[in-house]
């Protein structure tokens, strides 16, 4: 039997400390916790009204509970229990309750993990007469905070470092963001480009070789700089400057970076090199005597000492040149990390990666 009902009003009185609305739902809403047009009104602190509308028709009996937006946010007895159903006939006219306790919303449980997005599976490099597969991983927030700015690091070898990796291996880098954004380090945009199989060191490497030919690392880098980074900075909410610019990669994409960061310091003011390869031509340390910054740079380091005999020679002697040079280096600040059990891998450039990210940009 359903009654028509003019006048039925509620109220409620619970402790004032607590802040969430108040829903009441019932019989008469299909039990839907955090309607709208159910949301008590506070009439004084912890003192809840809420009148029905005088064309609702109520059922008898009024079987109704309250919440605090959701069923894992509802009332609780004075022993801290889950409050049954309350019965009430609509006739009544006035109904006053009471409420002494409320159960605590469970927090909800943040995925971490970055948005990942391809910009483009054909992306033109026009500097190489090529295309190229690009991809973009987003901190976790990113469309949540609509106004806010993020540095971006550039990264070589897009199919080793995330998602199902290869066959060579995976950085794991999205874990590795997940973890770091849930310690509240992961505002950073990874722009992850694909290598190009076959021809990867050559379009890596800025130096030409006599086994390996001619390197095409500076068209690379010119690809990056004159089409990939303004495409990167129209359509996301990037900071462009130098300061929040970074490049990074191992092997041929490490000695990539570095080439970056002699050549390009106008562009790159943070640098990720793994386990560089030094070994390709010798005019890297001459690049680097004649290395002058002008502006604050920070250079992350990493070499292992079971990537050859002269992986960890190579890289003191690279270390030993910028330093020696002198010219604008209290302005640049390098971090080398040497593990001598490390090996030339991507589960071992997987684990140094988070360490690395933190140096560089927080």
């Amino acid at each position: 039997m359903e009654v028509a009902v003019d006048t039925l009003r509620i109220e409620l009185k619970t402790p004032k400390t607590d802040k969430r609305p108040i829903f009441i739902t019932g019989n008469f809403c299909e039990w839907l916790p955090d309607l709208e047009a159910y949301k008590l009104t506070e009439e004084t602190p912890g003192h809840y009204f809420f009148q029905f509308p005088a064309d609702l028709e109520l059922p008898n009996p009024l079987e109704y509970k309250y919440t605090r937006g959701g069923w894992d946010q509802v009332e609780l007895d004075n022993y801290g229990q889950p409050q049954g159903n309350r019965w009430a006939n609509p006739n009544d006219g006035l109904i006053t309750d009471h409420v002494t306790r409320w159960q605590k919303d469970k927090a909800r449980k943040i995925d971490f993990s970055p948005i990942i997005e391809v910009l483009s599976e054909t992306f033109e490099i026009p500097q190489l007469n090529k295309k190229r597969r690009v991809h973009a991983l987003l901190p976790h927030n990113y469309y949540e905070h609509p106004e806010k700015t993020y540095p971006v690091l550039y990264m070589t070898d897009a199919q080793n470092l995330f998602g199902d990796g290869s066959p060579y291996g995976n950085w794991e880098i999205d874990k590795s963001l997940a973890k770091l954004a849930s310690e509240g380090q992961g505002d950073v945009i990874i722009i992850a480009i694909d290598h190009a199989g076959e021809d990867r060191v050559q379009e890596f490497s800025p130096y030409d070789n006599p086994r390996l030919g001619k390197g095409l690392g500076v068209q690379f880098l010119r690809f990056v700089i004159d089409t990939l980074k303004p495409f990167v900075d129209g359509h996301y909410r990037t900071k462009s400057d130098r300061l929040n610019t970074g490049m990074g990669g191992s092997s041929v994409g490490g000695l990539l970076s570095i080439y970056a960061a002699l050549m390009f310091p106008n562009v790159f003011g943070r640098l990720m090199i793994f386990s560089p390869s030094l070994w390709i031509s010798q005019r890297i340390y001459f690049d680097a005597i004649h290395f002058f910054e002008p502006f604050e740079t920070r250079i992350y380091l990493y070499a292992g000492g079971k990537e050859g005999s002269n992986m960890i020679p190579n890289m003191t002697k690279l270390q030993d040149t910028l330093h020696s040079q002198g010219f604008g280096y209290s302005r640049v600040k390098i971090n080398t990390s040497i593990d001598p059990k490390g090996e030339h891998t991507e589960e071992r450039w997987s684990k140094e990666f988070p360490t690395a990210l933190k140096w560089l940009y927080y």
